[in-house]
């Protein structure tokens, strides 16, 4: 029965390399060129991002008047300088459509603008995210990265009762029994050694899927786990009044609450709306912190910390954030390590599936007829199914394409 359970499985991890393997080997390709992001930006972008300091810098306020008359969008928010060599960053829209334009203090001009949407590293993250087809791309990444699932549970199982060498058998692969087996053992070591890791990659993409993401963010919402809604300032009001405090105000206040990382101010939308101050700090999630100032007073009307942020919203940022590398050198050099793994593990299953297979088949192992699928297999299917839905729809797909054939074959037979 074992012996059944082990081909039955190593038949759909086959399927599931199929389905999968050649967009598996691009996304791990690119994953890993854009971990390098920061690194090939940093000299394009330097000219802009970074002044020359001489006299007197320009008051805030005078800089954000620039930035409103020059950019075609009003912006939403600043970014505080990290020092006195830094242009003053206005910005407007998120993500994607983030667009940032940069104001030299001491000369009150323009440095430069930068857009989320242009340059190499974008392009990167869009044949990562999407092969370069939009919406429809979104979904193809979402389905292989189910099938990743797949491939990993089924590979765990197939590779474990494999492992009769002993202690060896977990690190070191076959050189002298043929090309075969050595890319096979290549494949099964470097899998298993990886697994436990690319769970925890898959758990960071899923949240930018269409299906699985937007399910997760309904949920979010039903359950009140996400982000309350004041972290945007909504829901909090300034008391109207003759006089307002200046941008400079706010500034002064941001830059005395010692906040680590990137600090930013969203500017009152309204004439009730309110600065609102955070804090961008990846190392440390649970450091960031948001404050809510009145326009006109400039009183602190709310404080919150990360605590005040629903448990699937902070679980789901971490895993986004381990996924981008991004607590720290650790992370990123793990997180390149996982991608030039995958990349090994995705090139030798390939040699091997095509030094196994025979020529003018598909090289899929083949289930003794005896053998049937246990309720609790068949449960996991469908909890998978349900919550992967386009595993789920693709798994039909395939059952009914399987027994259409077989019976097609039978028929012409007889």
């Amino acid at each position: 029965m074992k012996y059944k359970l082990n081909q039955w499985l190593w038949k759909w991890h086959v399927i599931a390399g199929m389905v999968s393997l050649p967009i598996v080997l691009l996304l791990s390709i690119t994953g890993g060129i854009y971990l390098f992001k920061a690194d090939y930006e940093a000299p394009i972008q330097q000219s802009t991002k970074q002044v020359v300091p001489m006299g007197t810098a320009i008051p805030y306020q005078q800089q954000w008047e620039i930035a409103k008359s020059s950019m075609t969008k009003k912006p939403s928010a600043m970014v505080v300088p990290e020092g006195p060599d830094r242009a003053t960053e206005f910005f407007s829209g998120r993500f994607g459509h983030k667009t940032s334009f940069f104001v030299d203090p001491y000369t009150a001009k323009t440095s430069g603008t930068i857009r989320a949407d242009e340059g190499l590293m974008y392009k990167v993250r869009k044949l990562h995210g999407e092969l370069l087809l939009g919406g429809f791309g979104t979904k193809i990444v979402e389905l292989v990265a189910c099938w990743m699932l797949v491939l990993i549970l089924t590979g765990l199982f197939i590779f474990w009762p494999a492992r009769q060498r002993g202690i060896q058998g977990f690190f070191i692969p076959r050189i002298a029994n043929g090309k075969r087996l050595f890319f096979r053992d290549i494949h099964a070591i470097g899998g298993f050694w990886v697994s436990g890791l690319l769970l925890l990659v898959l758990a960071g993409a899923f949240p930018w899927t269409d299906v699985v993401g937007g399910n997760f963010k309904n949920l979010q919402k039903w359950t009140g786990t996400g982000f309350p809604k004041s972290w945007n300032g909504i829901g909090i009001a300034s008391e109207p009044s003759d006089t307002s405090v200046t941008l400079d105000d706010i500034v002064a206040k941001a830059n005395d609450l010692n906040l680590p990382g990137e600090i930013t101010i969203s500017f009152p939308k309204g004439k009730n709306g309110v600065y609102s101050v955070g804090n961008t700090y990846y190392p440390e999630l649970d450091k960031q912190q948001k404050f809510h100032f009145d326009r006109y007073s400039g009183a602190q009307l709310l404080h919150q910390q990360w605590a005040d942020v629903g448990v699937l919203m902070r679980g789901r940022m971490w895993v986004m954030a381990f996924h981008q590398g991004q607590f720290g050198p650790w992370n990123w050099y793990l997180m390149l390590g996982i991608a030039l793994l995958l990349i090994a593990v995705s090139i030798s299953a390939i040699f091997s599936y095509l030094f196994r297979k025979n020529k003018g088949s598909w090289g899929i192992p083949k289930v003794p007829k005896s053998f049937t699928v246990g309720y609790g297999i068949v449960f996991i299917l469908i909890l998978l199914g349900v919550v992967l839905p386009l595993f789920g729809g693709s798994l039909v797909l395939i059952v009914l394409y399987t027994k259409l054939g077989s019976r097609g074959t039978a028929a012409l037979k007889e």
